[in-house]
């Protein structure tokens, strides 16, 4: 259809619609207009060219890369570990209250629905969450919070050095917000990855839609 660009300008069209800004009250979310060129400049690699219908979304675009942190066992954790398994990677915190703990319940609904489909394809993917408040977020705090969702869950956090390092490899936008009772919010963007083996990106997982549209993407674009 004319007008609607390539599969790369639709991506991130939809990357810019899912960089959130998680503010105080009633999840009031606005869009956080400075991430955009970010998301632009991950995506430059694979903009501008015609994509066949089975081409990942995200194919080509500079989004992922190394990094060094700590899981939630206390064991240093390298994305060399994951080497030869799909990832599902999800940046957020576990003091935010409301938006993160729903996302991830529906990714790892997403993956218990995948369970069922195909269980030797759901045991090749890895789902992690890697923190964007390590001040917080120790080992501890990062287990019982993962364990309350998936015992799968690979809870990661860091030195603020390393975390920022892997925030921008991923093209995640994350800063300090304003205080609340529990201490303060994190202004964090709300993009979930479908990474392959490589650590290379295919897809956004639609965390905020149902357990049954998770499964599907990643059964789409696992292959």
């Amino acid at each position: 259809m004319a007008g609607m660009g390539t599969g790369s300008e639709r991506t991130l069209r939809g990357l810019q619609g899912v960089a959130y800004q998680i503010m105080a009250g009633n999840t009031m979310n606005s869009i956080v207009r400075t991430f955009a060129p970010a998301l632009a400049l991950a995506l430059a690699a694979c903009g501008g060219q015609a994509e066949s219908p089975g081409t990942p979304p995200l194919a080509g675009a500079r989004i992922g890369g190394p990094f060094v942190l700590t899981d939630a066992a206390g064991k240093v954790v390298r994305d060399t570990d994951f080497a030869g398994k799909w990832r599902i990677m999800y940046f957020g915190y576990t003091y935010c209250p409301d938006v993160c703990p729903v996302d991830v319940q529906t990714i790892a609904q997403g993956l218990a629905e995948l369970e069922k489909r195909d269980p030797a394809l759901a045991a090749r993917v890895v789902p992690i969450f890697v923190t964007v408040d390590p001040a917080r977020d120790t080992p501890a705090v990062l287990r019982q919070f993962t364990a309350a969702f998936s015992p799968r869950m690979v809870g990661l956090t860091g030195s603020p050095q390393a975390v920022a390092q892997a925030e921008k490899a991923y093209a995640v936008y994350a800063s300090k917000g304003l205080a609340s009772p529990g201490g303060y919010l994190v202004n964090h963007s709300r993009q979930t990855y479908l990474m392959d083996p490589d650590n290379r990106p295919l897809a956004l997982v639609p965390q905020d839609e149902t357990p049954a549209a998770v499964a599907d993407t990643i059964e789409k674009w696992a292959k």
